[in-house]
């Protein structure tokens, strides 16, 4: 019976330990570690899943190796990001003694740097995203902080139209500046659409089938 005493004693102990206040802070940046790890895997998985399948040539063993080390390589950045950001917060908090707008900026600042600053495809997707997500909170809060006048019109019809012939056109005419991910589903939609041999690979298959 010493084995289940044990373990309640432990388990009394850390979660007495989770409670006490005065350790919250680190308590937060080893959670923001696990959460990054948790979401990072959580939302490349079945992405790179997806797009390894559909478009990566290859042996099964191959593709199950790009896809955990995608995974893995999303999940570990994240959780490091977190890490890191929560961790200098917590220090420029401590040490001025009340959190300011400028601790988040300039401590994701450096975990930017550190962590997503290495020029790979994990981290030029991550860094894309956040990047169109943030011109259009930068557009919003500059019309609530009045820097801009509020459009009389919804501007995303606009903005559409734009981005749908900008992207096509460099599709068309400069392949090579955009995301090898991107070049390879534009290619999928506009390109392989152009080529057919009979209905096997009209209707059913993308590309004919190699006879073994």
């Amino acid at each position: 019976m010493a084995g289940p005493d044990l373990i309640k004693t432990l388990l009394y102990t850390v979660n007495n330990l989770l409670q006490q206040e005065k350790y919250k802070a680190a308590l937060a940046v080893l959670k923001g570690f696990r959460n990054g790890a948790v979401y990072g895997a959580k939302i490349r998985a079945p992405h790179a899943l997806v797009m390894t399948l559909l478009f990566r040539s290859g042996s099964l063993k191959d593709k199950l190796r790009a896809i955990l080390k995608a995974t893995y390589t999303h999940s570990r950045n994240l959780a490091y990001f977190v890490f890191t950001y929560k961790g200098l917060q917590a220090l420029q908090e401590k040490c001025q003694g009340k959190s300011l707008q400028s601790h988040s900026f300039l401590a994701a600042c450096v975990g930017g740097w550190l962590v997503f600053g290495n020029n790979n495809n994990i981290n030029s997707q991550i860094n894309m995203y956040l990047l169109s997500r943030i011109l259009f909170a930068l557009s919003r809060l500059a019309v609530e902080k009045g820097f801009i006048p509020q459009p009389k019109h919804d501007p995303f019809p606009l903005f559409a139209t734009l981005v749908w012939g900008v992207v096509l056109w460099l599709f068309e005419y400069y392949p090579h500046t955009l995301q090898p991910s991107l070049q390879s589903s534009m290619n999928y939609l506009y390109h392989d659409s152009n080529v057919w041999h009979d209905i096997t690979d009209f209707l059913v298959y993308n590309k004919p089938r190699i006879a073994p």
